[in-house]
């Protein structure tokens, strides 16, 4: 997919992503790639484009080996690599950790997110956690933060309350999905609800500096790729609800996402 993750730059989007899991039930039979070393080799095929994990989670990752990963793009790309987390999905639960509750999984993203936070601003970390217990984890080479040069954002996928309280207070932004609906009406409704209840968090948390709001379209009844007016239609709401990022799957050949690559050339030429 070279050819694929050079148009997504050439036609001048902003970021390409993917998805970091053991498996996903949209695509159970299909061919599965591990999202670190498919990035590495993005990489090394751009130049200019942000490439990112959407997401990774305790469910694929230790926290510390993460960032270990995570600063290799960092490197890799020259600045360019989005780290996006998140608690994970329920397919890659059940192989992870079996028979876990969500509350369970929801304590350990809180541990997991705030370790990941504090390596990618700290060298020799320890914890002593629940879920998680080490000593003095390194994170040199780390993100030069501290000379005022952009390190590596952290973007917290996040729609329950608590979750979105850790991305207010941990992220440089803020991922989510809406939820499920049946019709286009009741999944933005979800997203405007989502959107309204980060407002608030943001308040309650006095958080001043900048949030960066990142909403996947793929959970949206209709697909924004299937046609131009969709995706600028779907790009216009998001905007009036405060995001400043939208991420949609590339076009496939066959269900989930079927649709052409010549809108995605068309979106661009009239959006970009």
């Amino acid at each position: 997919v070279v050819d694929t993750w050079r148009a997504a730059e050439d036609l001048g989007f902003g970021h390409a992503w993917t998805y970091d899991h053991l498996t996903w039930s949209g695509l159970p039979d299909h061919a599965w790639f591990a999202a670190f070393p498919t990035l590495a080799a993005a990489a090394g095929v751009t130049s200019r484009i942000g490439l990112g994990t959407f997401v990774s989670s305790p469910n694929t990752h230790h926290p510390a080996q993460l960032v270990r990963e995570a600063l290799s793009l960092h490197d890799l790309s020259e600045g360019r690599f989005l780290l996006g987390i998140g608690a994970g999905g329920d397919t890659d639960a059940s192989v992870a950790w079996p028979g876990a509750t969500i509350g369970e999984r929801s304590a350990r993203f809180r541990e997991f997110t705030a370790i990941v936070g504090e390596l990618l601003r700290s060298d020799g970390v320890g914890f002593d956690g629940t879920h998680y217990r080490f000593e003095r984890a390194g994170s040199l080479p780390g993100p030069p933060n501290a000379e005022g040069r952009i390190g590596i954002p952290l973007l917290v996928a996040a729609n329950g309350p608590k979750a979105l309280a850790l991305a207010a207070r941990e992220g440089d932004g803020w991922i989510t999905y809406g939820g499920k609906a049946s019709t286009d009406a009741a999944w933005w409704e979800l997203v405007a609800g989502a959107a309204e209840r980060m407002d608030q968090t943001r308040a309650s948390a006095g958080r001043s500096r900048p949030l960066r709001r990142i909403l996947g379209l793929d959970s949206a009844p209709t697909y924004p790729f299937g046609g131009v007016d969709l995706f600028e239609d779907a790009v216009g709401r998001a905007a009036a609800l405060g995001f400043t990022d939208v991420v949609c799957t590339w076009p496939r050949t066959s269900p989930p996402y079927a649709g052409s690559p010549d809108t995605v050339r068309r979106v661009a030429a009239r959006l970009l």
